[in-house]
């Protein structure tokens, strides 16, 4: 099996570019790409082993790997994408900056055409990931801090002494509190401030403050990471772009070596023929 120098550390690709890991990964095991051939083995194992941000493009792995040629490399690179092992993205860079860039998303564990779409629209499923762990015994439930804010309110006045169950009842709205960034001092300090000389019902009390009082949602800033929804599948063989579900295995038709129907190709089909030229010749570049 061909594997690359060890010692010398991997050309990295422009920052924001290059490898990605794809979540929910199994542990590293030896038999991780034995289901390949040995050539897309080695590739595979090879590319595994690279840290995030490495250069995988076709000609950087030729120079790693010397036994394969850069079109041995494009070919094994599309048969770890219908494995289930890699999908070409584009997505923006992110930090609020709207740089577009190409990643290579990588795999150790070969995943599902659905499981890589649900992926790219951000919803990604733990049913194809590690096998959960068995379910600890049954143990008395943890407070929240929310509930624990609560039951601290009578002993920073008495008039507020709640019961567990108005402390579970009212654990919803101190939740969103705390969520707007009140701290546990503060909480109990606004909501025991001003109050009458006798409280007949301290939950009620305490609910209609909790409405009253709400503070207003922080400021938004933007998300350092891109949204999901931004994320575009490209062919991991030419790079033209594409939903998920028309590119099955990540691949489109003509990469998959199909061939349209009709003797005379639709103006459309036309169109993304060119396209996909076009992409060929950006990735050669």
């Amino acid at each position: 099996m061909a594997v690359a120098n060890p010692t010398a550390a991997p050309p990295m690709a422009a920052p924001g570019y290059g490898k990605r890991s794809a979540p929910g990964e199994a542990p590293r095991r030896r038999d991780d790409f034995t289901h390949l051939p040995a050539r897309e083995a080695s590739i595979a194992t090879h590319i595994d082993r690279l840290p995030d941000g490495a250069a995988i493009d076709t000609k950087t792995l030729a120079k790693e790997l010397p036994p394969y040629g850069q079109q041995a490399i494009r070919t094994a690179l599309n048969a770890l994408s219908t494995a289930g092992h890699l999908r070409r993205v584009r997505e923006p860079v992110g930090d609020g900056r709207t740089q577009w860039v190409f990643r290579t998303y990588f795999s150790r564990t070969a995943r599902s055409d659905a499981w890589w779409g649900r992926f790219l629209a951000g919803d990604v499923p733990e049913a194809e990931t590690e096998p959960q762990a068995p379910a600890p015994q049954a143990r008395q439930p943890k407070r929240t801090d929310a509930y624990q804010a609560l039951a601290a309110l009578g002993r920073t006045d008495a008039r507020l002494t709640l019961s567990a169950a108005e402390c579970k009842a009212l654990e919803p709205l101190a939740a969103e509190w705390l969520a707007r960034g009140v701290r546990s001092a503060d909480f109990a300090t606004t909501l025991t401030a001003g109050l009458p000389d006798v409280i007949h019902s301290p939950g009620a009390f305490t609910r209609k403050r909790l409405v009253d009082k709400l503070p207003p949602e922080p400021p938004r800033t933007p998300s350092a990471e891109p949204t999901p929804r931004s994320r575009i599948m490209e062919c991991t063989g030419c790079g033209i772009a594409g939903r998920p579900e028309a590119l099955p295995g990540g691949l489109c038709r003509t990469c998959r070596g199909e061939v349209p129907d009709d003797p005379a190709p639709a103006a459309d089909w036309i169109h993304t023929q060119v396209d996909r030229l076009r992409a060929a010749a950006r990735h050669a570049r």
